[in-house]
């Protein structure tokens, strides 16, 4: 019988997911569920005929340098994959994977849930109770704000942010904006069509700050990478008006966290709901004291059913891979 490949996870995994791994690879796990260092994961490379590993895990240049890796192929247990450095695995012979499309509904559905948590000031008033100081109800007690029929306006329309378009404009009639930076599924590229545009009911802004200027919340569905680093800056958030909301489900560095607390500080912006941070698991001491922030964990995709379907299709491409066929969801 052939000998199966030997595969590094670097993290615990769904139940479902480690069984089916486990059925086609012999598995070398991290059973302690601990954070990867960059000597580790650069270990794992090595070690390994193929690396499973997170959106967490920074491969960086030097993860490939060197001694040439064992491993052949880096499946990514997430979408984004800005977190690897993709020349520097391609130069050293190493296939990256991903897994698009199976957590498209849960993070769309976080993206509106941050959206209602800030407008009806659902922390603020969670805390409140959870502390004791709730007295009853009274008329003008932490009065919000409606979502149903607001301006919303999304940056970066690929299937995330689709998704998003979709809920706000059916469940909750609001007018949609989006701009995008790419060109995607035959949609046209915002820097290149003017702001009347429509596709699918949703309005085509031909500038970022433009969108901004005529948002009442704005929401963040770009993928990271140099270009889009700090793309929400001081000078973008100064573009919204003071009512605006600011949603990221994106990734942590497409928002200058230090502008956005000023911003908050200074009520340029009225609140925000933030699922990802710029140097996650650290979150900006100023977003902690801000009342008018809602801040999640990094939860987008962390359901029972994206998580495995995530799992499952980061499989889906490692057999591939070592049955000799192109992986389905290559990235590199």
């Amino acid at each position: 019988m052939t000998e199966r490949p030997l595969l590094r996870v670097t993290r615990r995994l769904p139940p479902v997911v480690e069984q089916a791994l486990a059925e086609h690879f012999t598995v070398l796990g991290n059973l302690q569920d601990t954070p990867s260092t960059p000597e580790s994961l650069r270990a794992a490379l090595r070690e390994a005929d193929a690396v499973l590993g997170t959106v967490t895990d920074r491969f960086t240049a030097e993860c490939f340098v060197g001694d040439p890796p064992r491993a052949r192929i880096l499946a990514n247990f997430g979408v984004g994959t800005n977190q690897i450095a993709l020349d520097a695995a391609r130069a050293a012979g190493v296939v990256v994977t991903n897994t698009p499309d199976v957590l498209t509904d849960d993070t769309a559905d976080l993206a509106i849930l941050l959206m209602l948590a800030v407008l009806r000031r659902a922390g603020e008033g969670e805390r409140e109770l959870r502390a004791g100081r709730w007295t009853g109800w009274r008329p003008t007690h932490m009065m919000g704000t409606r979502l149903t029929g607001k301006t919303l306006g999304i940056v970066g329309l690929g299937r995330i942010g689709s998704a998003v378009a979709h809920r706000a404009r059916e469940g909750f009639g609001m007018r949609v904006l989006a701009w995008t930076r790419t060109r995607r599924d035959g949609a046209v590229s915002g820097a290149s069509t003017a702001s009347s545009a429509t596709t699918d009911g949703i309005e085509l802004m031909s500038t970022l700050h433009e969108l901004l200027a005529a948002s009442d919340i704005v929401s963040l569905h770009c993928p990271a990478n140099p270009e889009t680093r700090h793309l929400i800056d001081a000078e973008a958030l100064a573009a919204m008006r003071p009512h605006t909301v600011l949603i990221n489900t994106a990734r942590g560095d497409v928002v200058h966290e230090q502008a956005l607390v000023d911003a908050l500080r200074a009520s340029r912006i009225a609140g925000a709901g933030l699922d990802v941070y710029e140097a996650e698991p650290i979150v900006n001491p100023g977003l902690l004291a801000l009342e008018n922030v809602v801040l999640l964990p990094h939860l987008g995709s962390a359901t029972h059913e994206s998580r495995d379907a995530m799992g499952l299709r980061a499989l889906a491409n490692l057999r591939a891979f070592f049955e000799g066929q192109d992986p389905p969801d290559r990235v590199a």
